[in-house]
């Protein structure tokens, strides 16, 4: 897969802002808003910046600020964003099938890039075997550079912004029940989302930190599987 000509650039330019600003203009308030709630929990607006391009992953920024705003160690947060972005390795093989031609160079430019956002407008793309991976960086870095821009003038304009304002607290939360909502597509699904529910809830009580988060979703995560093997080989057996 070569780069395109100076030709063709315009296009590619031109076709990939047209798929990307969606994404784009919903980086934007959510950017803002966790730019506002890392302020406030202590960072600079250089540290903010920092923050979104060493790891580019919303809903991990997003729950990285709020255990340290709760004096969470550096081992649990860690655990907790890495078992959070997991689905970026299904995310990436579903998308390595496209680009087993790519450059490496450019490849790992448009593996950084990858999110849930820019998975789904260039997954599609892709399997209508009418996308390029040229079109594929120009969504993935539109997004990108807009997230950047966003966070760091919400770090800047946090100051002027009274705590809890504007809902802005309720954000991470807003964030993830929509990004949960969008994956409960099976009955397996929902009943996974109930026993994470209700599993954190019940470590919360008896486990101080934020450690629950991770063990809830590893037990979540098993139980979804043994089931989902169970009725699979049910079914297999049945026919």
């Amino acid at each position: 897969m070569t780069p395109p000509s100076s030709t063709e650039r315009p296009t590619t330019l031109r076709d990939g802002l047209n798929a990307g600003w969606p994404i784009c203009l919903g980086y934007l308030p959510i950017g803002m808003a966790f730019g506002v709630l890392a302020q406030k929990a202590g960072l600079t607006p250089f540290q903010i910046g920092l923050m979104s391009i060493m790891v580019f992953a919303g809903s991990s920024q997003f729950i990285a600020i709020s255990m340290l705003a709760s004096g969470a160690s550096a081992p649990a947060i860690i655990a907790t964003t890495f078992v959070v972005n997991l689905r970026h390795v299904l995310m990436s093989s579903a998308l390595a099938v496209y680009l087993r031609d790519a450059h490496r160079g450019l490849l790992s430019l448009y593996a950084y890039g990858v999110t849930d956002e820019s998975f789904a407008v260039n997954l599609p793309r892709f399997n209508d075997h009418n996308w390029s991976l040229s079109r594929a960086l120009v969504v993935n870095h539109a997004a990108n550079l807009t997230w950047f821009v966003s966070t760091v003038a919400g770090g800047i304009g946090g100051r002027f912004i009274p705590e809890g304002a504007l809902g802005i607290d309720y954000a991470l939360i807003a964030m993830f029940i929509c990004l949960l909502i969008y994956q409960i597509r099976k009955r397996i699904h929902l009943l996974t989302a109930v026993v994470a529910g209700l599993t954190a809830v019940g470590l919360a009580l008896l486990i101080p930190g934020n450690t629950y988060i991770v063990i809830a979703s590893i037990v979540a995560a098993t139980v979804g599987v043994i089931i989902q093997r169970k009725v699979l080989k049910g079914n297999s057996s049945n026919g």
